[in-house]
């Protein structure tokens, strides 16, 4: 048993170099081998405990930046997420006797992995971060394919790999590949298994190189990313209010010399209440109105009359009329902006070294116009709900915004691993992205995926002050997956499920 917790606890260790800060996205395609390994000829009970084990070091390690928020929320959804590594485990037990895999089984697996990622992302209030598939988002040919299956899609072949490495090794150490003269047709298989993944992988590169080979068609839209660099513990601070506007309006003007058509201030930027801070706001739609340069801003905004609930919200200067589109955040962030189960969880609120806020969430998908352009705006961490970004897309927006502030976090991997998401969700839906976060990751994402600029100061991207102007491509593009959705994970989902149940019943 000592060997196999250490061959899941290595499964952990090098599915989690895949990810920023370390960013080896290869080591993503054979991180479950020794997991596999690992429960090989283990009951279900057992193949259960050792890939939860597996699962807690991936989400402890990538996910420790959490503890600047809660310790005990960090624990609590480390455990909440590494059941589904459980799960999965014991599935794959269910499924599989002795390890016998048949060609289909291989697809079996990956198919069973991708249906535990997406009721993990949907499932509650949903937690899709750090799928397997976005492992890969600076491998650009790869994640091509995820226009037409979703980043479940990209998860699928990963796994699919990982199974058949595992099936090639297994059966070479047990010298029963062609050798022993009582397994021929195990030895077939396995050839098999390895031609059909190795001409997926072959298709799904090929096709990430046609789509990255493919011209962009559509207009130029000129836009500026503001990057405060603001710290946590001033943002609130009411006698620092005039000192963060002086910064962001110094950014802006010096953002303005570029002449662009839209700047964007990041989310929760503005230092106060609009509905109160009305100077702030007047000194900003003179200023658009004098520049011509529409201006986005992240504020925190009134709910109701009274003011005892309030939204995250964006809201667009018009450089004519002023303030003139409201977008509130639809998808909020559980033990940040709120506590979810309030009556049960109610004792993490003394656990928490920040206060836990008490937001409500908006109900309509707002798009953004800025002259005869049209944008839709995500905040914080929407832009990892690959359904909500959809609701956006399906009214034709020529590009995405992604406002955030990931200082909650301090100098970590968090942003990095936040902006995956948003590569991804816009090869998905074949999109550009404009990210403006507080302390960074601020960028421009092209519909290929590729970060074109980025906010950058003395070669530091995050917890730098700056601003950044690029050429966002803007035009009318689709893809299979914004009209048709999550099709790939569904059937996946379908399929596992079936076959699990017709495993038990026989």
């Amino acid at each position: 048993m000592p060997i196999s917790i250490f061959l899941s606890v290595l499964s952990g260790i090098l599915l989690t170099l895949a990810y920023p800060s370390f960013n080896i996205e290869m080591l993503a395609w054979v991180a479950f081998v020794p997991l596999f390994f690992a429960i090989k000829d283990k009951s279900p009970k057992e193949a259960f405990l050792l890939s939860f084990i597996t699962g807690i070091v991936f989400y402890a390690v990538t996910m420790y930046w959490l503890v600047h928020v809660s310790a005990v929320g960090l624990v609590l959804l480390v455990l909440y997420l590494a059941l589904y590594f459980g799960l999965f485990g014991l599935l794959l037990k269910l499924r599989i006797t002795n390890y016998e895999l048949r060609i289909t089984d291989t697809f079996i697996v990956a198919a069973t992995w991708v249906a535990l990622e997406y009721i993990r992302a949907n499932a509650f209030t949903g937690f899709g971060w750090v799928l397997l598939g976005y492992s890969q988002y600076l491998n650009l040919p790869v994640i091509q394919i995820a226009d037409i299956t979703g980043t479940y899609g990209v998860s699928f072949l990963i796994m699919l790999v990982n199974v058949t490495v595992f099936q090639v090794f297994n059966n070479f150490k047990e010298k029963k590949l062609l050798i022993r003269a009582e397994s021929p047709r195990r030895g077939r298989i396995t050839n098999y298994g390895l031609l059909i993944t190795l001409i997926a992988v072959f298709l799904v590169v090929a096709y990430g190189f046609i789509k990255l080979n493919a011209p962009l068609s559509g207009d130029k839209f000129r836009v500026s990313v503001i990057q405060g660099n603001i710290h946590q513990g001033e943002k609130w601070d009411s006698s620092l209010k005039n000192e963060i506007f002086a910064k962001y309006e110094r950014l802006t003007l010096e953002a303005l010399l570029d002449k662009p058509d839209l700047i964007i201030w990041p989310e929760t930027s503005f230092p106060g209440f609009p509905e109160e801070e009305t100077l702030f706001i007047d000194k900003l739609a003179f200023l658009s109105k004098k520049m011509r340069a529409d201006i986005l801003i992240g504020a925190p905004t009134f709910a109701d009359p009274g003011g005892y609930k309030f939204y995250n919200s964006a809201i667009l200067i018009d450089k004519d009329n002023g303030i003139c589109m409201q977008y509130d955040k639809a998808h909020l962030v559980p033990f940040g902006e709120y506590l979810p189960f309030e009556r049960i969880l109610g004792f993490v609120r003394g656990f928490s070294s920040r206060p836990i806020g008490d937001f409500e969430g908006g109900d309509e998908y707002t798009v953004f116009e800025s002259g005869s352009r049209r944008f839709g705006v995500l905040i914080c961490f929407e832009d990892i709900f690959p359904g909500l970004v959809r609701n956006f897309t399906r009214a034709n927006p020529d590009f995405m915004v992604n406002i955030t502030n990931d200082a909650w976090f301090m100098r970590s991997s968090a942003p990095y691993q936040h902006a995956q998401a948003s590569v991804l969700r816009a090869v998905e839906n074949r999109v550009s992205f404009v990210r403006s976060a507080n302390t960074g990751l601020s960028c421009f994402i092209d519909p290929k995926g590729r970060i074109t600029e980025a906010v950058s100061k003395d070669e530091k991207e995050i917890f730098v002050d700056g601003f950044r102007t690029a050429e966002v491509p803007a035009g009318p593009r689709t893809s299979f997956y914004r009209r048709h959705g999550d099709i790939f994970a569904i059937g996946s989902m379908f399929l596992a499920l079936a076959l699990a149940v017709r495993k038990i019943i026989i």
